[in-house]
């Protein structure tokens, strides 16, 4: 039996809208995506396979959106963990509604989500290098609507056809994020150039690995690092005393701390 018979089978028998549920299950898995009480937006989200499995992972205490062009059915009724918005991802009125959903505005340190979904993938032509140009501008727009929706710290996924423009669309989202990585999901079909960019751990510091910046250092901490603060964000500075004002360079950024040294 071929993969895909084997998956399009399984989600039949399993109860599943779309064998693409395994897709998810498989990226959960490998890169820990979804977790009880998470907040999690899927673009794209028709016919609701990945709602599906999104609202077994979050568990009662998530929440889980779904935002599509087309209508949802209702994956029960009542369902108290999954949403549903009908409109354009890309228009400020559909993230506002969203964010009406999740309960929360964009604030200093990102917004009130955990996790945003896409797997979304153009009208097919046959041509690939079109397609793949196609599957990265529906990326960018996701992306662009994660950075808005996203809390620090989270998460984001997006499928994207494998091509010649992959490596910029990857390098324009790193800076955000911790880390990207690429993952291809065995429910994939075996002659699919699809892949998913996986981006971990929003950044939402007002400083960035490598930039020199003047602080104060405020008080020493447990390890010995002077702490510093810009904005409220703080810096963890090694080698220095407290009450030093000086550059620093900053090291190494997580979404709620970052490390940093005297500059030279």
């Amino acid at each position: 039996m071929s993969r895909k018979d084997d998956y399009y089978n399984r989600a039949k028998q399993e109860g599943y809208r779309a064998r693409s549920a395994y897709k998810l299950q498989q990226l959960d898995e490998t890169a820990g995506l979804l977790g009880e009480g998470r907040t999690v937006v899927d673009l794209g989200a028709a016919p609701g396979g990945w709602l599906q499995v999104a609202a077994e992972r979050v568990g009662e205490r998530g929440t889980v959106v779904g935002v599509d062009r087309q209508r949802i059915d209702p994956l029960s009724d009542p369902d108290p963990t999954v949403e549903y918005v009908r409109g354009d991802m890309t228009d400020d009125s559909t993230k506002d509604e969203v964010r009406e959903v999740v309960g929360g505005d964009a604030g200093e340190r990102g917004g009130p989500v955990d996790v945003v979904l896409s797997d979304m993938a153009p009208n097919m032509t046959g041509e690939y290098d079109l397609d793949h140009a196609r599957s990265v501008h529906l990326v960018r727009q996701a992306f662009e609507v994660a950075t808005d929706l996203l809390s620090s710290g989270g998460d984001f996924a997006a499928k994207v056809f494998d091509g010649q423009d992959l490596d910029d669309l990857k390098a324009d989202i790193e800076p955000e994020f911790e880390y990207v990585r690429e993952v291809r999901p065995d429910a994939s079909r075996d002659s699919s150039s699809e892949l998913y960019l996986v981006a971990k751990h929003r950044l939402t510091a007002p400083v960035r690995e490598g930039e020199v910046v003047e602080v104060t250092i405020e008080d020493i901490g447990e390890e010995g690092d002077g702490i510093a603060k810009v904005e409220n964000f703080t810096l963890f500075v090694s080698g220095v005393e407290k009450g030093e004002t000086l550059e620093v360079r900053v090291d190494d950024v997580k979404p709620r701390y970052a490390f940093a040294q005297p500059a030279e």
